[in-house]
Formats: structure tokens, sequence, C-alpha cells
């Protein structure tokens, strides 16, 4: 079943966690749209999915900046290997964040709806999950 937003419990379940114990990287799984689905009257111009992404990226950067974020890692997808059969995905992208507050405060802020509505527009499935970075790495 497709998601593409937080839940009423899994945004109770992330305000539960340690708001300021160190960073987080979250992983986003993306599947496009072919087409851009944006609210009808909308301004926004027809594109695709991935384009109505790009527009989202693009105004998310100064939300990311200011609350010390950044992306570590974006890469198109080819192949879920181990998972559901026909399960895709069209691009990973993971993003550092100071602690779950700093998120929390990001997609809490005023501007971050009229943002997210590119997002929203762009994605036919998504995944998000919150990931704390290991300070050992795993045996060779």
């Amino acid at each position: 079943m497709p998601v593409i937003e937080p839940t009423h419990a899994t945004m109770a379940a992330l305000t539960a966690l340690a708001q300021d114990d160190g960073p987080v990287e979250m992983i986003n799984l993306l599947r496009y749209n072919e087409r851009a689905i944006y609210p009808e009257g909308s301004p926004h111009a027809s594109c695709s999915g991935r384009e109505a992404y790009l527009r989202y990226a693009a105004e998310v950067q100064a939300c990311l900046e200011r609350v010390g974020g950044g992306v570590v890692r974006h890469a198109r997808a080819l192949l879920a290997f181990i998972a559901p059969e026909g399960e895709r995905w069209d691009e990973v992208i993971v993003v550092r964040y100071p602690s779950v507050g700093a998120f929390v405060r990001m997609v809490s802020d005023s501007s971050y709806p009229q943002i997210a509505i590119h997002r929203h527009a762009a994605l036919a499935d998504a995944r998000l999950v919150v990931t704390m970075p290991s300070l050992t790495s795993l045996p060779a």
C-alpha cells in the first residue's frame, strides 16, 4: 500500500524518541509518479514526479540548513534485491540531522507545508527510516 505521509501514530513515536540524543540519518526510499499530482487549482506548472521532487529539494534546502541538516547520499535505485515481489524504488536519499529534534523543528516550521506540497505531488510511494549512526563498525 503506497504511503507518503506520516501517520499520527508514527509522528507520536518520532516525538517520543530522545530529541537531542545526537545525529540521526533519515533514509528516504522514493518512487515517483509519472506526472506530478498537484491539488486542483494549484498554481504549479505540470511536470514529472521527479521534477516536482526536485522543486521540493530546492525549496527545502534552506530549511535543512537552518536546522543544521544536509544530504549525505543521493543515489538512483537499481533493484530492490531483498523485498516483496514487485517492490521498486526510483531513488534513495540519506539526510543527516543533528538530532531528531532538529528534524521535528524543520517539519513543524510554518513554511514547510507550502514546500512539502511538491513532495506530496511527486511521490507515488515512499519510506522514511530514522537511523542513528553507529560509532562502531561491523566486524570484518
